[in-house]
C-alpha cells in the first residue's frame, strides 16, 4: 500500500512539475517581462523626479519601446536610439536656426529631413533602419514646441536627451539583472532548428513526402529565417559574451545555408522534372541515390544531436557509398541507351549527367554547412576564409515612396494645425509623424497602426480613470507607483504578445505622457480630452496616409518584389565582374543570392501565415529566377576563363539572349533562348575531349547549367510577365 501510495505522489509530483515548467515557458516568462518592464518605468520615473527633469513621460516612454525579450536586443536598440535621438536633435537645432519663428519654412525643413530619414529607415533591417526614423521624428518632438519658442530650442534638445539617456540606463539594468535572459542561447537555438529543419525538408523532398508547393513555401519561410537569423546576431554582438569569431561564424552559416539551399532547390526542381517522364529510365536509376542521401540526411540529424562525428562526419561517411551508387546508375543507364532513339538517349543522357552534378554538388555544400554548424554547436573556432555578411536590399520604388509619403503626411498635419491654430494639436503633428514614420519600416503597415489605435482607443477611458479616479488621491511616490501600476502592468502583458504588441505600444505611450506626473500637477478633464483627441488624429492621419497616399508602395508588397526579383536576375547577366576570377563570381553568386532571400523574407512578412495563390505564382517565380541567375553567374565564370573562342562565342550568344528574355519577357525571347542553349550544348560536349584535364569540371559544369537554364525556361513559360 505505502508503494502504491509513493508511486501515486511521484506521479503527481511529475505531472506539477511538468505543469510549472509548461507555465514557467510561457505565461511565466511573460510575468517575469512584466515585472522586469515595471521595475525600469517606476525607477527611471523616480530618478527623473530625483534629477528634476522637466518631462519624465520621455524616460518612461524610453523604458516601455525598450522592453525587449533578451538583454542584447535591449542594449542593440538601446545604441540606436541614442544615436538617432543625437543626430535629431542636432538636426532640430540647426533646422530652428535656419528658420526662427518662420513656420512655413520650418514645415518644409521638417518635412523634408523626415522624408530623408524615412527614406533612409527603408533600406535597413534590424534597429539600424530604427536609428533613422527616430532621427526623423525625434527632430519634429523638439522643433514643433520651439516655434514661438525659438531660444528655448537648445534646452529642449539637452532635455530630450538626458531622459532618453536615463530611460536607456534603466531598461538596460533591469534587463540585465533582472532575470536576465541572454541572446546568445537564443540564436544558438535558432541554429540548431533552423539546420534540423533544412535536413528534414531535403529528407522529405527526396523521399516523396512533400509536394512541390509546400517546398517553395518552405523555401520562402527559411528566407525569412536567413532575416531572422541576422536580426538575432545583430543583437549578441551587444553582449559580451558574444565575440567577433561567432559573428564570422554565423555569417558563414548563413552564407553556407543559402548555398546548400539554392542548389537543393535546383536537385529539387530536376527531380520533379524527370518524375514527369515516364518513359525515362532517370527517375528509376536515381532513386537509390535519393535514399542515400536521405539516410545521410538522418545520420546527421542523430549526429548534429551530439554524436561525437557531427553532422559534417554522417554525410562525409557517405560519399564513397554515393559515389559507387553513382557508378552502378551509369552502367545501368548505358544498357538502356542501346535499346532507344538517338535522341532520347541524348536527353537521358543530359538529365543524368545534370542530376549527378547537382548531387554532387549538393553533397559538397551540405558537407560545408554541416562543418560550419558543428564549430558554432561544438564551440570549435572556424579556420575559413572571410565569410560575406548577410545584407537586406529594399526596391528602390519602396524606399522613394516611403519618404515621399512621410514628407506630405507631416506638411498635411502641420498645414491643419497651422489653419486651424489650436495648441492641442501639436500633439497631432508629433504622433503622426512618429507612427507614420514607424508604419513605414513595417510590412503590414496598416494593421499595425491598426493594433496602435486600439491601444489609444482603450487607454483613453482606462487613464481617464487612473488620473481624476487613483492619482488625485496619492499623497507620495509609492501611492503613485500604486495608482499607475495596473495600466502600466496591462500595456507591458500587452507589448509581450506578438500577437497584440502593437496594442499594448500605443497604449504604453498614451499612458506615459498622462501619468507621468510634472512639477505642477493640473486635473483638467478639458485638456485631457482635448489632448487625447489630437493623439488620436495623429495616429488616424497616419494611417489615411497609407490608405490615400501610394497605397501599394509598402515594405514587401508582391508587385514590386515581383519587378525586383527581375532585376536582380537581369544583373546576374549583365553585372560587371570586376576580375575574371573564379572569386569575383562568387562575390557576383552572394550578392545575388542575398538579395534574392532578401526580397522573398520581405515578401513573407507582408503575406502573412497563410499566403495567397498569388504571392505563391511570385514565390515560384522568384524561385526559378534564382536558379537562372545562379546558373547565369557560372556560366559567366566559364567565359571568362575559357581560352576557347567557340566556346566563349557559344555562351555570349546565350547570355545575350537571356538578358533580352529577362528584360521583356515573352514566348519569341523565351523561344530565343532555348534555341541558343540547343545550340551551345554540342559546341560544349565537342570541346570536352580536348580540353585539358583541370578544364574538364568546368565544361561539365557549363553543360549543366545550360541544362538547367533550358529547362526553367520550358517550366517557367510566360505567365511571369505580367508582373513586369
Amino acid at each position: 500500500m505505502t508503494s502504491v501510495s509513493a508511486s501515486r505522489h511521484a506521479a503527481v509530483a511529475g505531472w506539477l512539475a511538468g505543469e510549472l515548467r509548461g507555465w514557467a515557458a510561457s505565461d511565466g516568462a511573460r510575468c517575469i517581462f512584466v515585472a522586469r518592464t515595471l521595475v525600469a518605468v517606476f525607477l527611471s520615473l523616480w530618478l527623473a523626479f530625483r534629477f528634476s527633469l522637466d518631462s519624465p513621460a520621455t524616460a518612461m516612454t524610453t523604458t516601455f519601446i525598450l522592453a525587449l525579450p533578451s538583454s542584447g536586443m535591449v542594449l542593440e536598440k538601446a545604441f540606436y536610439r541614442m544615436l538617432g535621438t543625437v543626430v535629431g536633435c542636432a538636426a532640430s537645432l540647426a533646422l530652428v536656426a535656419c528658420f526662427p519663428q518662420h513656420a512655413p519654412a520650418l514645415y518644409l525643413g521638417l518635412a523634408l529631413w523626415m522624408g530623408l530619414c524615412t527614406a533612409g529607415a527603408a533600406m535597413y533591417r534590424n534597429q539600424q533602419s530604427y536609428s533613422f526614423v527616430l532621427a526623423g521624428y525625434t527632430a519634429v518632438i523638439i522643433a514643433v514646441p520651439s516655434l514661438d519658442h525659438a531660444t528655448a530650442v537648445f534646452s529642449i534638445a539637452v532635455t530630450r536627451v538626458s531622459e532618453v539617456g536615463l530611460g536607456i540606463i534603466c531598461a538596460a539594468v533591469a534587463s540585465d539583472t533582472l532575470f536576465p535572459r541572454t541572446q546568445g542561447p537564443l540564436v544558438m537555438r535558432t541554429v540548431q532548428a533552423r539546420f534540423e529543419s533544412f535536413l528534414g525538408l531535403c529528407r522529405n523532398v527526396l523521399e516523396h513526402r512533400l509536394p512541390p508547393s509546400e517546398a517553395e513555401i518552405s523555401h520562402l519561410h527559411f528566407a525569412a529565417d536567413i532575416a531572422a537569423l541576422e536580426s538575432g546576431r545583430a543583437a549578441a554582438f551587444f553582449e559580451a559574451a558574444h565575440s567577433l569569431t561567432q559573428t564570422r561564424q554565423l555569417h558563414a552559416f548563413n552564407e553556407a545555408f543559402m548555398t546548400a539551399l539554392t542548389t537543393f532547390y535546383t536537385l529539387h526542381r530536376l527531380i520533379h522534372r524527370a518524375s514527369a517522364q515516364p518513359d525515362s529510365p532517370v527517375p528509376g536509376l536515381l532513386e537509390p541515390l535519393h535514399r542515400q542521401l536521405a539516410a545521410a540526411m538522418s545520420a546527421a540529424m542523430d549526429g548534429a544531436r551530439g554524436q561525437a562525428h557531427g553532422a559534417a562526419g554522417a554525410f562525409e561517411a557517405a560519399v564513397p557509398q554515393l559515389a559507387a551508387a553513382i557508378a552502378d546508375a551509369r552502367d545501368a543507364l548505358a544498357l538502356s541507351e542501346i535499346d532507344s532513339s538517338v535522341d532520347d538517349a541524348l536527353r537521358w543522357r543530359m538529365d543524368f549527367d545534370t542530376a549527378v552534378e547537382l548531387l554532387a554538388r549538393f553533397a559538397t555544400d551540405i558537407i560545408a554547412f554541416a562543418s560550419v554548424y558543428d564549430g558554432l554547436a561544438q564551440r570549435r573556432r572556424m579556420q575559413a576564409s572571410e565569410p560575406r555578411a548577410y545584407a537586406p536590399k529594399t526596391p528602390p520604388g519602396i524606399v522613394a515612396a516611403n519618404g515621399l509619403r512621410a514628407a506630405l503626411m507631416l506638411l498635411a498635419a502641420a498645414g491643419i494645425w497651422y489653419w486651424l491654430e489650436l495648441p492641442s494639436l501639436s500633439s497631432m503633428v508629433v504622433m503622426g509623424a512618429i507612427f507614420g514614420a514607424l508604419a513605414s519600416s513595417s510590412p503590414r503597415p496598416r494593421r499595425m497602426l491598426q493594433q496602435v489605435m486600439a491601444g489609444f482607443l482603450l487607454a483613453v477611458p482606462l487613464c481617464f480613470a487612473t488620473v481624476f479616479c487613483l492619482m488625485v488621491q496619492a499623497v507620495d511616490y509609492p501611492t503613485l507607483v500604486l495608482a499607475t501600476m495596473p495600466l502600466m502592468a496591462l500595456s507591458a502583458w500587452l507589448i509581450s504578445n506578438p500577437q497584440r504588441a502593437g496594442m499594448g505600444v500605443g497604449m504604453a505611450m498614451f499612458s506615459s505622457i498622462f501619468l507621468a506626473p510634472t512639477s505642477r500637477m493640473a486635473f483638467d478633464a478639458v485638456n485631457y480630452f482635448n489632448v487625447a483627441l489630437a493623439q488620436l488624429m495623429g495616429v488616424g492621419l497616419a494611417y489615411v496616409a497609407f490608405l490615400a497616399l501610394l497605397p501599394e508602395h509598402t515594405m514587401g508588397n508582391r508587385k514590386h518584389v515581383a519587378a525586383a526579383l527581375w532585376r536582380e536576375a537581369l544583373g546576374a547577366c549583365t553585372a560587371r565582374l570586376p576580375a575574371a576570377s573564379l572569386h569575383a563570381a562568387r562575390g557576383l553568386r552572394h550578392r545575388f543570392d542575398n538579395r534574392v532571400r532578401d526580397l522573398l523574407s520581405q515578401l513573407n512578412a507582408a503575406a502573412g501565415p497563410t499566403p495567397n495563390a498569388e504571392t505563391r505564382a511570385v514565390v515560384r517565380d522568384g524561385l526559378t529566377l534564382l536558379e537562372l541567375g545562379h546558373a547565369t553567374i557560372e556560366l559567366r565564370a566559364v567565359l571568362a576563363t575559357s581560352p576557347s573562342p567557340v566556346v566563349r562565342d557559344a555562351l555570349q550568344r546565350v547570355l545575350v539572349a537571356l538578358a533580352a528574355h529577362l528584360r521583356a519577357p515573352d514566348d519569341a525571347s523565351g523561344a530565343a533562348v532555348c534555341a541558343t542553349v540547343l545550340a551551345a550544348s554540342p559546341l560544349l560536349r565537342a570541346a570536352v575531349p580536348d580540353a585539358a584535364a583541370e578544364r574538364l569540371p568546368r565544361l561539365h559544369t557549363a553543360l549543366t547549367n545550360l541544362h538547367a537554364i533550358y529547362t526553367s525556361m520550358l517550366d517557367q513559360a510566360t505567365a511571369s510577365a505580367r508582373y513586369r
